[in-house]
């Protein structure tokens, strides 16, 4: 989840669609550039240890928009699933 966020606040394309499960991955990912990535706070985690193959993530991450310094906030529970010993996001509902 925090490098997926990483990913997010450096426009990593790449490694997130890498790290989106191939069911559910977009076609394409094109990122807003005026967004800006700026907290991450993980409020809550279900299975996702090192011997479980699925997992939940709730957390809320913060953002800015450069051009007018608005302020956001996106709260989700992410699911993940480990395939081949790599965790894919698959999904998640916006709380």
């Amino acid at each position: 989840m925090r490098s997926r966020y990483s990913a997010y606040a450096l426009r990593d394309v790449p490694y997130l669609r890498s790290t989106w499960h191939p069911s559910t991955r977009p076609p394409e990912l094109d990122l807003d550039p005026d967004q800006e990535w700026r907290r991450l706070e993980i409020l809550a985690t279900r299975a996702g240890g090192p011997f479980d193959d699925d997992g939940e993530v709730e957390f809320v991450a913060r953002y800015r928009w450069a051009t007018t310094g608005d302020r956001g906030r996106l709260h989700e529970i992410s699911r993940f699933v480990r395939e081949r010993g790599r965790w894919l996001y698959v999904d998640g509902d916006v709380a």
